[in-house]
């Protein structure tokens, strides 16, 4: 592994956390939680904009396949195997120790390490890392939001849906397609691996997300025929 690498993860770490800090000194009411997702909000920005701009051909987004991983490809990946250290570090203080979110936690670090210690893969990890965080943003701010007391409103049932539909297609159309090369190509066993656990770990999350929807639409509707009365 590079030394740049390492330099970058520690810098990473240093830098999620002291913004953590920050946020709960400029938000004390704030929750614990609250200022977290801030914080992620932060990351998954600037992981889809790492993400585009380590592009080298629009009209092949994910090529080349199975190829040496490029300085910037690596850079980006420590950058966020950084925030997924802080992240499963800050869960853990905050007591949330749920299976779902360790194993999301576990993957990803095992999956970008082994990405950066093999220096390939680069262009697929940087299309998962699209696609799994296209939707963050939209997902801390639902949360956000009932915390700020916006909550069975019309602005939360729009952020709900938004986020809804565009974890349906970045999970469960950009990342089977992205699972299944990466399961038919030559990689190694440890990418492969990390590759369908997040794949798993992704199709639970969308039943869950589907059972969301359905819950918020039936509430919807009783109430607009009160309405209508």
């Amino acid at each position: 592994m590079e030394d740049f690498v390492l330099s970058y993860v520690v810098t990473g770490l240093a830098f999620w956390s002291t913004a953590f800090l920050v946020m709960r000194t400029l938000m004390p009411k704030r929750s614990y939680e609250f200022c977290n997702r801030a914080v992620s909000t932060m990351h998954a920005v600037t992981a889809v904009c790492m993400a585009c701009l380590s592009v080298e051909d629009w009209s092949c987004p994910v090529c080349p396949l199975n190829a040496p991983s490029s300085q910037r490809q690596m850079k980006s990946l420590a950058v966020t195997l950084s925030y997924m250290i802080y992240d499963a570090g800050c869960c853990h203080l905050n007591g949330d120790v749920r299976l779902d979110n360790t194993v999301h936690h576990l993957v990803s670090i095992v999956g970008i390490g082994a990405g950066l210690a093999y220096q390939r893969c680069g262009t697929e990890m940087m299309a998962c890392m699209f696609i799994t965080e296209i939707s963050s943003p939209l997902l801390h701010l639902r949360e956000m939001l009932k915390e700020m007391g916006i909550k069975d409103t019309d602005l939360n049932l729009l952020v709900d849906i938004l986020f809804a539909a565009t974890f349906s297609v970045a999970r469960m159309v950009g990342g089977p397609y992205l699972t299944y090369v990466t399961l038919t190509t030559d990689y190694p066993i440890l990418i492969k691996a990390t590759a369908a656990g997040l794949q798993l770990v992704s199709a639970y999350w969308f039943l869950r997300i589907l059972r969301m929807v359905r819950y918020k639409l039936g509430k919807k509707k009783p109430a607009a025929k009160v309405d209508g009365k």
